[in-house]
């Protein structure tokens, strides 16, 4: 039987629920449909405007978080560390589920819960998202680039 480490207030409750969520984030990461499944859900619905996402400022977040991963898991952009990845999924897997502490049926304050862990996730993994928000507008300008000199003068 593996030994829990001890925390205050209920923190072997909340390792244990951290390492289910990794492990789930790996199994979503390491299967293709699962993983296309679990960021075209999180764009229809950041893209749906439902529960007043654009109010909380959460797909401000949540979009460059979903084309980290897709990027990411085609070889497009390597620099994301695997660590940053599992966070980023674990918080998607926990946005895009309808049961999780406060239920996302509830209007209004079904995504608050939701926005807490998208905010806490993203400030924690900020400087990987401006890296590769960066690398994205360096893509962005090449291509422009490169359509521009193929037009005929």
């Amino acid at each position: 039987m593996q030994e829990l480490e001890q925390y205050p207030s209920g923190g072997v409750m909340m390792k244990k629920t951290l390492d289910e969520a990794k492990r789930k984030a790996e199994s979503v990461i390491n299967n293709p449909r699962k993983r296309r499944k679990l960021l075209d859900t999180a764009t229809r619905i950041t893209a749906s405007g439902k529960y007043a996402l654009q109010h909380s400022g959460i797909t401000e977040k949540i979009s460059p978080l979903i084309r980290m991963v897709r990027r990411t898991a085609s070889r497009e952009y390597l620099d994301t560390p695997w660590q940053t990845v599992l966070l980023i999924t674990a918080a998607l897997i926990y946005f895009v589920s309808p049961f999780d502490a406060i239920s996302d049926f509830l209007p209004l304050i079904g995504f608050v819960d939701d926005a807490a862990v998208i905010s806490v996730i993203f400030a924690s993994i900020s400087k990987d998202v401006e890296k590769f928000i960066a690398w994205e507008a360096t893509q962005s300008a090449s291509d422009t680039k490169s359509i521009s000199s193929h037009e005929p003068e």
